[in-house]
């Protein structure tokens, strides 16, 4: 009997079972009926999607004419599935639906892979254990899910671009190519360029050992992007403009005491303590608690609310008992509330904390005070939104203005 192997096939940037045979007319007629089987040119073979129903239909039409070899197929399936196994899971949530409810997944999904394509093509067995032994350590080491996401999807792209070469023999001079190759051929930003390099650098020095590995490799000058500030006026249009409550109160939260759509959507009912007029955030980034300060107004907006959602552990309630709202669903609110008020498209949930601290300060509030109410580490972070203030650039006079002001013009 003819031999037919089966391998994994990445083309036209999407993955594919590739069928490979000696020439045979007859094994071509029943490939031919496959569905979706297509010939490729490049390749010199017919391939069909990768999935279990498409695997399954071929095998059992192949197998009184053929002798089935899928062994590349399966281990390439099981190098997939252990890199899959390195993604830290996170919700998807879909927006809010028309009764302002939350449609959060029951499971959490992991996210896609950079491009939509899998890595497993290019890592060898030796980077694939790297890369088991980096998430390994940045677990044990309890960095934040979304940092190990970060992390690892940086990490991946070094790996993927070695193909066989094992990452632990790089020497710094490799990195500074890399480094040069992934700015001016790829395009990376400065800041993107930042977390790639501190990705590395957790490997080589937290799980390889390798004290001070990163001293010769220079760091890219970062752009200072200003905060995407919103007026007094336009936050105030906009919010009360929002008629479902639920949706008022945390944006209406949120702005009032400059907390992240993160913190937020995590506040529990034990968090507000209306007597001392204060809110507690728990483990909010960096994992530091910190405590600012309760609104007079949202404390009022919060009874109304709990009267009528009556919440019992998540001030802010997802779908599903026991879950809390998503972050994806309140930036669409957000969108939503903000939608026809000519705001850059840039402006995100996050614009309300920037407006919060910048409203401070043009209030007159000290920049230190703003930093603790932040939770910002270096007081460099909390001095951005100088840049953004109106309270003593509004008084600095154009010279043009002044000079046409002479002129009587």
């Amino acid at each position: 009997m003819e031999t037919v192997t089966l391998k994994a096939l990445l083309h036209r940037y999407n993955e594919y079972i590739g069928i490979y045979f000696d020439k045979n007319t007859a094994l071509e007629k029943i490939i031919r009926k496959q569905p979706g089987a297509k010939w490729s040119k490049t390749n010199k073979c017919w391939y069909i999607p990768l999935n279990q129903q498409g695997y399954t239909l071929l095998v059992s039409r192949l197998k009184d004419t053929a002798t089935i070899n899928s062994d590349a197929l399966k281990a390439y399936l099981q190098k997939k599935k252990a890199v899959e196994k390195t993604v830290a899971p996170k919700a998807v949530a879909t927006p809010p639906g028309p009764e302002g409810k939350n449609t959060l997944y029951k499971k959490p999904v992991a996210p896609a892979e950079p491009h939509g394509l899998s890595p497993a093509f290019k890592l060898s067995t030796a980077n694939l254990k790297a890369l088991k032994d980096f998430i390994q350590q940045l677990k044990l080491k309890a960095y934040s899910p979304s940092t190990i996401r970060t992390y690892r999807n940086e990490f991946l792209q070094l790996l993927q671009l070695l193909k066989n070469k094992p990452v632990d023999k790089l020497v710094p001079d490799d990195l500074k190519r890399y480094m040069v190759f992934a700015m001016e051929k790829e395009g990376i930003s400065e800041n993107t360029a930042h977390s790639r390099l501190n990705a590395l650098k957790f490997y080589f020095e937290q799980v390889l050992g390798r004290e001070k590995f990163f001293w010769e490799i220079p760091r890219p000058k970062k752009r200072m992007i200003l905060p995407k500030v919103i007026s007094e006026e336009k936050i105030l249009t906009g919010l009360l403009a929002v008629e479902n409550l639920k949706h008022k109160t945390l944006l209406l939260l949120a702005y009032s005491a400059g907390m992240r759509v993160s913190e937020v959507i995590q506040l529990k009912l034990t968090d507000i303590n209306s007597d001392r007029m204060q809110i507690t955030i728990n483990e909010a980034k960096g994992k530091k608690d910190r405590v600012v300060t309760l609104s007079e107004t949202i404390l009022l907006l919060l009874r109304d609310y709990y009267k009528e959602y009556k919440p019992k552990e998540w001030l802010f309630e997802g779908q599903y008992p026991g879950e809390h709202y998503s972050a994806r669903s309140a930036q669409t609110i957000f969108k939503d509330a903000y939608k026809n008020l000519n705001l850059p498209s840039t402006a995100s949930f996050h614009s309300l904390r920037h407006s919060y601290a910048t409203h401070l300060l043009e209030n007159g509030t000290d920049i230190t005070y703003i930093q603790k109410l932040l939770g910002h580490n270096d007081i460099k972070t909390t001095l951005r939104y100088t840049h953004v203030s109106n309270k003593d650039i509004g008084k600095i006079e154009s010279p043009l203005d002044k000079l046409m002001r002479k002129k009587g013009l």
